[in-house]
């Protein structure tokens, strides 16, 4: 069997299935917790589930995988046959996955490389993806890596929440934001910015915030060729009208995937969630 190099990323990649089986990527859990129960993100817990916990106002919080299930997923994908790993990770301003691998990685039977990509959704599915296509073409680890790290580098992600309240009690967004984006009844715009979700605007309704959504996301694709990834929660009727108007108006579209994002993002952003990831090819 050929030594190949393996990619590696977390459940909150949300990459669609078929794209993890074309290219041979795994993806580790992470865990919510949702009052006693520890339960695995994509197998244990249903987003309608943990839609509905939050509704109710159950106690929902996350965990990162432990080290030792990350070594446990090095082993196994060293024992089908490849020679390095490359390991690709949401933001450690988000998580402490990252740290999780690192210490998996010093004990791997194969090198492998760690790589923080500031991302999250498919903003570092997009940097998978990418990843797996240079290794599939006879890349080594290092090459993969940058083939990652360049994709991360030209990608965005916008978001749109009902209320940032949820980021707030999971403490991914300052006190001081959320207050202002509380103030007047305001429907906040985010970003990810070095690795962390940050207020970008606030705007008066949810009808307009969703619409300069729409144009950010148009705007930051221009004429080049580029993959879009829509995600929602618990809200799929908002995601399929935004992702039929980006497809009319993004001349370079590659690939537009449309899914619901999992437990471990929907418990910080609670429902109504509806988000845009632009990545350059």
């Amino acid at each position: 069997m050929s030594r190949h190099v393996a990619i590696v990323t977390d459940s909150t990649a949300y990459l669609p299935p078929r794209a993890m089986e074309r290219h041979g990527i795994t993806a580790v859990p992470l865990t919510v917790v949702l009052g006693d129960q520890a339960l695995e993100e994509g197998t244990e817990i249903s987003t309608r589930a943990l839609a509905q916990a939050l509704t109710r106002r159950r106690p929902v919080t996350t965990s990162r995988p432990s080290p030792q299930v990350f070594a446990d997923t090095y082993r196994r994908v060293a024992e089908s046959g490849a020679g390095g790993i490359v390991s690709l990770h949401l933001s450690g301003e988000l998580s402490g996955t990252y740290d999780a691998a690192v210490l998996a990685a010093r004990e791997a039977p194969v090198p492998v490389r760690v790589v923080d990509t500031g991302m999250v959704a498919m903003a570092l599915g997009f940097c998978a993806l990418a990843a797996a296509e240079a290794a599939e073409a006879g890349g080594t680890v290092d090459e993969a890596v940058t083939a990652a790290e360049k994709r991360a580098a030209g990608t965005s992600a916008y978001f749109y929440v009902d209320t940032l309240d949820y980021l707030r009690r999971g403490g991914r967004i300052g006190a001081t934001q959320a207050l202002f984006g509380s103030a007047l009844a305001v429907k906040p715009l985010l970003s990810l910015d070095g690795g962390r979700i940050e207020l970008l605007e606030k705007v008066r309704t949810a009808s307009k915030a969703i619409a300069r959504l729409e144009e950010l996301a148009a705007e930051r694709a221009g004429g080049t060729e580029v993959d879009i990834a829509v995600h929602h929660l618990a809200a799929p009727e908002r995601a399929a009208a935004l992702a039929d108007r980006l497809r009319e108006r993004v001349r370079g579209l590659g690939e537009l995937h449309v899914s619901e994002v999992g437990a471990v993002i929907g418990a910080h952003t609670g429902p109504g969630l509806l988000g845009a990831v632009v990545s350059p090819r």
